[in-house]
């Protein structure tokens, strides 16, 4: 029996294809890194190379839910489109109902839930996207959440999804994030990240900053180039001072 044919169907050794099937669609697309800093979440994600007539102001990675929430995804952009469509009509039925703005960790779950009723009934298939909700909590600290095609949401510091290179970048992550983390710091560190997959360097890079109150700010390409800049001359010096030894 083939067991990746039907959705609801166990394998014998527990697993359930279509699922893994939609982590790996996750895999096969653009990086999308989060960096959690002292008053700040920052969203980083690679923009693939576009077709010389396409208008790049259409293919957006990082997208706003609410006021207070960004959201930046990676996986298949139609399967992104429709879920974002159902997460912003429920923030505004919160918005109708309790007469105030959602939590980040109320639309974490709801996109869990939403990405795991797809992987539980015949006649559908799982939602072939990660994404990343970045915004503040209702203590005003900044906070992140992840979400996968299996509907599980957790809370993270750091995050990478989507991309060949996540496991070592979460691998970078991990040795270089600490507690505290200034805004510029935070930057840096998804702009350092990203440069371990992007080629050509700030072209391919979309950065926002969200910050108190769940304000999203786009950097500037000419901003990032600066960094990028930064970070390459000091890997230089670095060599050379190597070498030198």
């Amino acid at each position: 029996m083939s067991y990746d044919r039907a959705i609801t169907v166990f394998s014998p050794d527990g697993h359930l294809f279509q699922v893994e099937y939609a982590m790996e669609a996750v895999r096969r697309g653009s990086t999308a890194v989060g960096v959690r800093g002292k008053d700040c979440v920052v969203l980083a994600v690679e923009r693939r190379a576009l077709a010389k007539l396409q208008d790049p102001r259409t293919i957006r990675k990082i997208v706003s839910i609410d006021e207070r929430s960004t959201l930046a995804f990676a996986g298949l952009t139609a399967d992104a489109r429709v879920l974002i469509n159902k997460t912003r009509t429920e923030a505004q039925s919160y918005r109708l109902t309790c007469e105030d703005a959602p939590s980040v960790e109320y639309l974490a779950r709801y996109i869990a839930r939403t990405q795991q009723k797809y992987t539980q009934r015949g006649g559908v298939r799982p939602f072939g996207i990660a994404t990343l909700l970045a915004g503040f909590s209702e203590e005003g600290t900044p906070v992140l959440y992840q979400t996968d095609p299996a509907g599980t949401h957790s809370e993270w510091k750091a995050q990478v999804i989507g991309g060949r290179n996540a496991k070592s970048l979460r691998e970078f992550l991990e040795k270089n994030w600490e507690e505290g983390l200034s805004e510029e710091q935070a930057v840096r560190m998804g702009v350092q990240a990203l440069l371990e997959v992007v080629d050509s360097g700030a072209k391919n890079m979309e950065i926002c900053v969200v910050r108190a109150g769940g304000m999203k700010s786009m950097m500037e390409e000419s901003d990032v180039d600066a960094i990028v800049k930064d970070i390459e001359k000091e890997a230089e010096e670095g060599k050379t001072g190597t070498a030198e030894e």
